[in-house]
Order: C-alpha cells, then structure tokens, then sequence
C-alpha cells in the first residue's frame, strides 16, 4: 500500500528573559499539497469525508508510533517526550503537536523549538528539534529542613520529568518547582508555602534560585560546631549565642561562618581552616519547628610566621611598614591581625596621595614545618594633589576664616586625612560650630589626579 506523507514545521521562539506568565510566540507554517489531502480524505471515515465536502476543515489525528529528539545535550529523549505530554500508540492531532512544543518553550529551557512530522494508514512519526538554554542558574533550598537537597532533587524530579539542579533565568519552570514543593508539602502533611526569589548581586545578573517555607516559624534551638578543637568551641558558642531564638535560614548562616566563626579560627594561625554547610537537625516540629543546627568545621594545620618581607614600596621604606605590623616570627600567624594592620599601611599611604595603594599578602605555606612566609607586595599606584576648596553656606568674611585655616594647599599631595583632623583639632570658629553643621564632600578627578573639597555649611535644626 502507498503510503501519504504530511510535513508540518512549527517553531517556538524562545526568549530566556521572558516572564514566566507570558506566553511564548508561536509562528506556524503548514506546506500540504492538494494531493495528499485528497489521498488522505479518501481513507478517512465517511463523517469525515462528508464534513470535507461541505467545505468545514476536519482535525486531523493521528497514532503517535515515535518521537524523536534533535539537540538534546543535558536531557534524555523519554524526559522531553514525558514533559511534553505525548504519549506513544495514543492518537493526536496537529494542536497536539503544538501544544506540545508550546510547554517545552515556555519553561525557558530552551531557546527554539521545532517540529515536523511524517504520517501513512498506520500513524505518524514525529520530530522535534530543540536548541537548549544554557543561561541558567542553581537552586538553594533555604529552610526546608524536613528534607535533605538529595531527596527534595529526587521528589522534584518525580513531578518535572526536566527538573535538574539549576534553573533557566526566564520562563515558567520556577513556578513549576515552586508548585511541585507545594505539593510535596502537602502530601506529607507540613503547613507552609513554599515560594522562592531571583537572588543575585546588587544591579548583578540573577544567581541563584532561592526557594524557602514561609507562613512556619523555623526556629533556632541550639547549635554545634563538630570537628572543633576544645580550646575553640567556647570562642564559637559564644560567636554563636545570638543566632538562639531566630528564623533558621541557610542563606543566612553561610555569613555567619565566614564574618564570625572563621576569624576564631584565622586569627589562631589555622589558615587553610574551612567550614561546610551548615546542617539542620529538627529537634521538635510544630509549628513553629525548633532545630538544632551544625556548622562542620576542618580546622587544618597551625602555622607560624617565619618572616615578612615586603615588596613594590617606594613612598615609605621597608622598616617603616614593617612597624605597623603586629605579628611576631615563632608565634601562630594571626591571619586577622594582619588583615588589620595591613589595612593601617593602606591608611598610611593615603595620606601621602596614594589614594589607591593597595596591599597583597602573598602566603608561602609549609604544610610540613606548618610554618608560613609572608610577601607583602605594594601597589602604590597614583599619586594625588589638592584640587580646589570650595565653601558655601557661609558669609564671605566666615568663609575666609574658614579658607586661612584650611593648611593643605593646591597642588600638594592630597591627605585623606586631613577633612577629619580638620574638624576634629583645626576647626577653630566655636560660633559657627554651635550654629551650622557641615557637610564634606571629597571629589576625586582621575583625569588630572586631584582631589577637590567641598565644604557644604547648613543650620542645624
């Protein structure tokens, strides 16, 4: 038996900065020639036939007997036919088609989708060629402490058959997980919504899907710290005491152990000291649910300070930096005292003019001595003068006063110190000071290296 064939293209512009409500354009384009609907007509039922006749266009359907997929790079061609909704050996019509390609674009996962397809008495085979998004961002799982991330991947992905461990930054498929939790809430019986933000840098790009329990208090019991040393786990309980009592978020534990938990460590030479994620035990639930949460930490070796040696100073020598520095050879290298006094040297350099001096530490670490060597490598860079004084909000004779005082003159090495010793020990007029506040501006020029100042003088209320 001859056998007919129908091609159909169908394309879905996919654009990764869509919103998740909106829907995708679609632009459809049929190419069937007079012969093959006549051909196709005649095996059709006479209902069919006869509806032809009388000139309204049937729907076509179609036995799906195969689907294959083009383009596939993370995905397998069973998790886009599920996720499409198509289903082998069922009829389908061409709306079938479209509508299937239509829920592949909309979750943002892929830039273009197409399709085409082929048919006979016996059914049709259907193509589809995709182009995968590759803009997509992690998810962070903020509070949902009755779950590990392993297992909350798993039951996600039982309800997305697309669902892996990062999202696309546009489409629907962010709602979808946030669906899928819902329901995952809700099957074992825990109150809560689950909703989620774009999380990302301030004016940054979106960098993490960050999905969390609202409307269930999830709070904070007690904590730990294992893999700590005794001498360290009183400095970490009482780092810690503050975090009793709050709303339990990963998001908001990671800062703790980098700002206070990781300096006890630094600051005792344990250099390479490292914390993982912090792990959330329920200790009762509720709500509101009370957990217990520990911050795993490997301290690593203790080292010591060998020596110091600088590098890349011109404007202050070697000896004078070096008395700004705290640490002694022999004892634990106190990476938090040097973090301090190298920011002193930088204070140092600003008031030369070297606004934006900047120092590196470069460690040269012994594991097997557990010792350390520090270069302290100097970037000077620009040098800047004064610019202009400019005082407003004063009468001319005030001003004047004002400008006498003012002992750093155009052209000289600007000293970023000075605007607050000015105030603080030089500013002499006791009646402007009782009646008018002061508002400074430093204003830097990089094209000529200088640096202007205004003095803004206002009442005070």
């Amino acid at each position: 038996m001859r056998n007919s064939s129908r091609q159909s293209n169908f394309l879905v512009g996919c654009n990764a900065q869509t919103k998740a409500e909106a829907i995708l354009p679609l632009l459809y384009n049929s190419r069937v020639s007079r012969r093959c609907v006549a051909l196709l007509l005649a095996l059709l039922s006479c209902s069919a036939f006869s509806a032809a006749q009388s000139g309204r266009k049937a729907t076509l359907s179609y036995k799906l007997l195969s689907v294959h997929v083009k383009g596939l790079h993370r995905y397998r061609e069973e998790q886009i036919v599920r996720a499409a909704g198509l289903r082998l050996g069922q009829s389908a019509t061409e709306a079938d088609f479209k509508q299937a390609v239509a829920k592949l674009g909309e979750t943002g996962l892929f830039n273009d989708v197409a399709y085409s397809y082929q048919y006979s008495t016996t059914g049709c085979n259907l193509d589809l060629q995709l182009t995968e998004n590759d803009k997509l961002a992690p998810i962070l799982f903020d509070n949902f402490v009755w779950f590990s991330d392993d297992e909350l991947f798993r039951l996600l992905h039982a309800h997305l058959p697309l669902f892996e461990d990062h999202l696309p930054l546009g489409g629907n498929l962010s709602d979808q997980v946030s669906d899928a939790l819902n329901a995952i809430l809700a099957e074992r019986k825990i109150t809560g919504q689950a909703e989620y933000i774009r999380s990302g840098e301030m004016s940054g790009p979106v960098d993490t899907y960050v999905y969390k329990v609202t409307l269930h208090p999830i709070i904070i019991r007690n904590t730990d710290f294992p893999g700590a040393g005794p001498a360290e786990v009183p400095v970490l309980a009482a780092a810690a005491k503050a975090l009793a009592g709050k709303d339990y978020l990963r998001s908001a534990m990671q800062p703790q152990e980098h700002f206070n938990f990781l300096p006890v460590y630094l600051s005792r030479g344990y250099l390479k000291a490292n914390f993982s994620d912090a792990q959330a035990k329920i200790a009762s639930d509720g709500p509101p649910t009370m957990v217990d949460v520990s911050f795993p930490v490997t301290p690593g070796i203790r080292y010591k300070l060998t020596g110091i040696e600088w590098a890349g100073n011109a404007a202050f020598s070697s000896d004078q930096l070096q008395k700004m520095v705290q640490l002694k050879v022999g004892e634990p290298a106190n990476a938090v005292q040097l973090a301090t006094d190298i920011e002193s040297v930088q204070k140092l350099y600003g008031t030369r003019g070297f606004l934006a001096a900047h120092v590196n530490p470069d460690a040269a670490m012994d594991d097997s001595q557990a010792t350390v060597h520090y270069t302290l490598r100097v970037n000077e860079g620009d040098l800047y003068r004064m610019g202009d004084l400019r005082i407003d909000g004063l009468a001319d004779d005030a001003a004047t006063r004002i400008a006498t005082q003012w002992q750093m003159k155009k052209g000289e090495p600007f000293d970023d110190s000075y605007l607050k010793r000015f105030f603080e020990s030089m500013y002499r007029d006791v009646t402007l000071s009782k009646s008018l506040n002061v508002v400074p501006k430093q204003t830097v020029n990089p094209t000529d290296k200088t640096v202007s100042v205004f003095l803004h003088f206002v009442p005070k209320h």
